[in-house]
Parts: C-alpha cells; sequence; structure tokens
C-alpha cells in the first residue's frame, strides 16, 4: 500500500533567555531542543512531546507556529 503524504505543522522556536542559572534540567531541555545559542531559531515539528519540553522552559523561548508545506 502507498504511503500516504502527511503535512506536519511545523512550529519554531527562538532561544531568547540564557539558560544559566537555571536548574539543570531546564537547561538539559533547551539542548534536546536543539537549540545552543540566544538568537538562535529552530523549526520542530509540532508535536505532544515539543509541546511539553517548551512548556516547561517557556520563560526562556518564544514560540511561533508555522504553516504546513
Amino acid at each position: 500500500m502507498p504511503k500516504k503524504a502527511t503535512t506536519t505543522k511545523k512550529i519554531k522556536i527562538t532561544l531568547v533567555k540564557s539558560p544559566i542559572g537555571n536548574t539543570e534540567r531546564h537547561k538539559q531541555t533547551i539542548r534536546a531542543l536543539g537549540l545552543h545559542r540566544i538568537g538562535q531559531t529552530i523549526e520542530q515539528p509540532d508535536t505532544p512531546a515539543i509541546r511539553g519540553m517548551i512548556s516547561k522552559v517557556n520563560h526562556l523561548v518564544t514560540v511561533e507556529a508555522q504553516d504546513a508545506k
């Protein structure tokens, strides 16, 4: 059977504040999202796991929804 062409929504995540001074868990979450430097923006799929990670470090990042292409 041919697979369906699925379009996954993406979200843009930008690190706006340094994780220094936060808990080690917050620092690890920032790294797991793929962020390294302040001002860096990455695209991740909009999944419940990613949303949960963002909710734990929402004071350090900004999030923008992006249309699926």
